[in-house]
């Protein structure tokens, strides 16, 4: 599906100003959800849940067998996507077509060809973090990836866009501040917000990231030389 969708929406937008491919990223994330309504219907639907949902405490933290295999996924699946990317020869690709795909096909690159593989990639590893998300919340419905997608690209614009390591910081500080701020937003307000929304943080956090520092807290700022 992600194959077809980067040749039908994104491939004749490659040359466009970067407002077009983002805009066209907006109208394909409403149509795939409003395709889901339409085929799956609209109602939350149960999930199966296969592991033990009795809680486990560590350390005065109350934490689950569902949770501490997506935690363990996620380590596995981090660490292969770095090697992919830093070790191999799609990765070297990807990486240069990624810096300049012109100056890369000239060295025998296939930016078409990587591009599409970049987007095979990143629908296989969207689909198991959805496999994750509903293991953790037992129910999937069509709007269930919207949020999430959002904190997934603001943890990569505080991490630092380009930058794996820095998405991994940038996702890991963002669900701290949630957390935090979830606990204490009530307090901090005299109770007029509750800890419903604690999401108001992580946008907060991006747009100072992107004020005070738009290449991300493990970006680094880049020239073009003359």
């Amino acid at each position: 599906l992600n194959f077809t969708i980067e040749k039908l929406a994104y491939r004749p937008l490659r040359n466009a100003p970067r407002l077009a491919p983002l805009i066209t990223a907006m109208g394909m994330s409403l149509l795939l959800q409003t395709l889901a309504m339409i085929i799956w219907k609209p109602n939350p639907k149960p999930y199966p849940q296969l592991l033990s949902t009795d809680p486990i405490e560590i350390g005065g933290a109350v934490i689950s067998v569902t949770q501490i295999l997506i935690l363990a996924i996620t380590a596995m699946v981090l660490a292969g996507l770095l090697y992919l990317v830093n070790k191999t020869k799609l990765g070297r690709a990807m990486r240069a077509t990624a810096e300049n795909p012109r100056v890369a096909a000239l060295m025998g690159v296939r930016p078409d060809w990587v591009i599409s593989a970049t987007f095979i990639i990143g629908a296989a590893l969207a689909a198991l973090a959805g496999i994750m998300w509903a293991a953790n919340y037992g129910t999937v419905q069509h709007t269930m990836g919207f949020l999430p997608g959002l904190k997934a690209f603001t943890a990569a614009v505080l991490g630092g866009i380009g930058n794996l390591a820095g998405a991994v910081v940038g996702a890991i500080l963002l669900g701290l501040i949630e957390a935090i701020g979830a606990g204490y937003l009530g307090d901090l307000t005299g109770g007029v917000l509750g800890s419903h929304y604690a999401d108001i943080f992580a946008f907060m956090a991006l747009v100072l990231v992107l004020t005070l520092r738009p290449q991300g807290l493990l970006g680094e700022r880049t020239a073009d030389r003359a």
